[in-house]
C-alpha cells in the first residue's frame, strides 16, 4: 500500500492563508529543502523513491531547493514522535485533526513519547492532487524563504568579511611588533657596537699614551747617560780628590745666611754652595761632589780645613741627615 507524504512549511503557510481549507489543499506536496535527496526525503517519510518518482513523473533522481514533490498517490505514513511534539503541532504538520491522529493510532489520551511511530492519513481517505490554491501558495513560500536565504548568506557573508578584516589586523599588529622587535634589536647592536669603537679607541689612546710616556722616560734617561758621561769628562779633566763632608744649614742660630762670598742663601735656599779651606780648594771654584751633584765654593768654615767639606742643604733635618761621609770630589777649574 502506498504512503502519504505532506510538508510542514507549505502547511504552515496555507494554514495562515486559508483557514478550514489546508487539509485538502496541502495533501500531497513536499517542500524540497537545501540538502535535500530523494533518498533522504523518502526515508525521512517512510516510503520509496520510486514511489517518489511515480507521483513526480521523474526520470532521475535530482531534485533542487525550493521545489515542490507531488505525493498525492501516497494515502498513508508514518511519523516518528521527537523531542518536543505534540499531537496538536503533528496534527498542523500534515493538514489533519488530532481526534484524526488518536483514532488511526488507538490513542486514548494527548500523551505521546519521542521515538513513537503514529501513522498519518490523508484527511477523509482522499488522494488528489494539489489544488490551484497549493500551486500558488508554492512561489509564496519560496518567496518567503528567499530573502530569509538571502538574510542568511548576507550574515554568513559579513561574518566572512569580519573575520578577515580581523584576521588581516592581527597581521599588520604582528607585523608592527616584529618590526619594533627588530627595530630595537637592531638599536641594540648598534649601541653595543659602538661601546665597542668607543671602548676600543680608549684603549688604543691609553696604549698610544703609555708608549709616549715610555719613549720620553727612555729619551730622558738616554739624555741622562749622555750628561754623565760628559759630567765624567769634566771631572776627568779636573783634579779628583777624597774629602769628608758635613751638611749645614743657613737656619741655625747665630748664623747670618750670607757666605764668605756674599751669597745670600736664605734668599736662595736651592743654591747649590760648600765650604772649602781655601789653601785646598780656592774660593769661586766649580766642584763636583758625588751624590750632590755641582756646586761652587762660595763659603769658609772655622772647621773647615784641609781635605774636608761642608755642603749647604735647606733645612735643618737635611744637614742632620746627611752626617758626616767620605766623598770623591772633582775641582773643575
Amino acid at each position: 500500500m502506498k504512503k502519504f507524504i505532506f510538508t510542514l512549511g507549505t502547511t504552515a503557510i496555507l494554514s495562515a492563508g486559508f483557514v478550514g481549507a489546508a487539509s485538502a489543499s496541502t495533501s500531497g506536496t513536499y517542500h524540497v529543502e537545501k540538502g535535500d535527496t530523494l533518498w533522504k526525503v523518502a526515508q525521512k517519510h517512510s516510503v520509496s523513491v520510486d514511489e517518489l518518482k511515480d507521483a513526480n513523473n521523474l526520470t532521475s533522481n535530482i531534485i533542487y531547493p525550493n521545489q515542490e514533490l507531488n505525493v498525492a498517490t501516497i494515502k498513508e505514513m508514518t511519523h516518528k514522535v521527537q523531542q518536543g511534539n505534540t499531537l496538536w503541532s503533528i496534527s498542523q504538520q500534515y493538514g489533519v485533526t488530532v481526534d484524526q491522529i488518536k483514532e488511526w493510532n488507538g490513542l486514548k489520551s494527548d500523551l505521546i513519547y519521542p521515538g513513537e511511530q503514529l501513522k498519518i492519513q490523508s484527511p477523509n481517505g482522499q488522494a488528489q492532487q494539489s489544488s490551484p490554491s497549493v500551486a500558488q501558495a508554492a512561489p509564496e513560500a519560496q518567496q518567503a524563504q528567499a530573502p530569509a536565504e538571502q538574510t542568511q548568506e548576507e550574515q554568513q557573508q559579513a561574518q566572512a568579511e569580519q573575520t578577515q578584516e580581523e584576521q588581516q589586523q592581527a597581521q599588520a599588529e604582528q607585523a608592527q611588533k616584529e618590526q619594533q622587535q627588530a627595530q630595537a634589536e637592531q638599536a641594540q647592536k648598534e649601541q653595543q657596537q659602538a661601546q665597542a669603537e668607543q671602548a676600543q679607541k680608549e684603549q688604543q689612546q691609553a696604549q698610544a699614551e703609555q708608549a709616549q710616556k715610555e719613549q720620553q722616560q727612555a729619551q730622558a734617561e738616554q739624555a741622562q747617560q749622555q750628561q754623565q758621561p760628559a759630567e765624567s769628562s769634566q771631572q776627568a779633566s779636573g783634579k779628583s780628590m777624597t774629602v769628608e763632608a758635613t751638611a749645614y744649614t743657613a737656619n741655625c742660630a747665630g748664623c747670618s745666611g750670607t757666605t764668605a762670598t756674599g751669597v745670600d742663601l736664605k734668599a736662595n735656599p736651592n743654591q747649590k754652595v760648600i765650604a772649602v779651606d781655601p789653601s785646598v780648594i780656592p774660593l769661586g771654584s766649580k766642584v763636583y761632589v758625588e751624590g750632590y751633584g755641582e756646586a761652587v765654593a762660595a763659603d769658609t768654615g772655622g772647621a773647615i780645613k784641609g781635605n774636608r767639606i761642608d755642603v749647604f742643604v735647606p733645612a735643618e733635618g737635611d744637614a742632620q741627615q746627611f752626617g758626616r761621609k767620605s766623598v770623591k770630589i772633582t775641582v773643575m777649574n
